[in-house]
């Protein structure tokens, strides 16, 4: 008898810690006044007491891996790796719920999802972290790749007005290869300590805007680190592809380059790592 119940404790918490879809409001709404909802997926830390936690913001392609409805491969790994360090990890979906699947064949001017539904979207997912009982909601961070790392940009710029009036902000912001020229034009400030992670060969998001932006922002500290060689994706593992898909980047119509690098994928992880525990003492 004890050992069956030590075997369904430990099943429960398994159940408790895996992978769960959740359903996130936005702090956008719909035509009829009712919040946009994200879908999403909770990835539990096996953390005692209240844990830090962070949302991520997939980029242009969405949250899924192809047609099932899982979490990408890096979303994945980026959410177990969290995990590992002690911090709940919150994927969350923009796309699906205002009718899309994808953004990186449309024309930048074209798209119907929008920086500021990303920010509405990233702003009302801190405030879900913000009411569990298992989070610590002094230490809520965003991380963002590409479009999802300019969401990060965005939800996070302390001129504007929805940032300063969210209910919950977070206390530290990464984004990978974000597109910064925006931003920067903007007079980007940022509301929090920021690591911007970007690829010197990048012809998508280039890195010199964020170069840029770091030196500029007179908010909280804006720290950036870039990869000399490394292309946009360079923290996957998949190898370097030209897409001509792409109507954007440095060389419209020409299309863009993608794909992993090594060196820059174990740098990157390293820095963001140190950051984290910098910025929350984490052991």
């Amino acid at each position: 008898m004890r050992r069956a119940l030590l075997l369904a404790a430990s099943l429960l918490a398994l159940a408790a810690h895996a992978q769960q879809q959740v359903e996130v409001p936005s702090l956008d709404r719909r035509h009829d006044g009712a919040a946009v909802v994200q879908p999403g997926f909770w990835f539990a830390a096996q953390a005692p007491g209240r844990a830090p936690a962070i949302v991520l913001l997939h980029g242009c392609g969405g949250p899924y891996r192809q047609a099932a409805r899982r979490p990408s491969a890096r979303l994945a790994v980026y959410a177990k790796w969290l995990n590992g360090q002690g911090i709940h990890a919150l994927v969350t979906d923009s796309l699906t719920p205002r009718g899309e699947v994808e953004l990186c064949t449309q024309k930048s001017g074209t798209r119907t999802v929008t920086q500021v539904q990303r920010r509405r979207d990233a702003l009302g997912a801190l405030q879900w972290l913000a009411e569990r009982g298992d989070v610590d909601p002094t230490r809520l961070g965003l991380l963002g790749w590409s479009h999802g790392g300019s969401a990060v940009l965005a939800a996070t710029h302390s001129d504007e007005r929805e940032v300063r009036a969210a209910p919950v902000a977070p206390s530290l912001a990464v984004a990978f290869y974000p597109g910064c020229a925006g931003a920067l034009k903007a007079g980007y400030r940022a509301s929090a300590p920021l690591l911007l992670l970007v690829g010197e060969a990048d012809d998508w998001t280039p890195a010199g805007p964020c170069r840029e932006l770091a030196a500029a922002s007179t908010g909280a500290r804006v720290a950036f680190e870039s990869y000399a060689g490394a292309f946009h994706g360079f923290d996957g593992t998949p190898p370097v592809r030209h897409r001509l898909d792409v109507p954007n980047g440095v060389h419209p119509g020409q299309g863009v380059h993608v794909g992993g690098d090594p060196g820059a994928r174990a740098a990157s992880r390293a820095r963001l790592q140190a950051f984290l525990r910098e910025q929350w003492k984490l052991p």
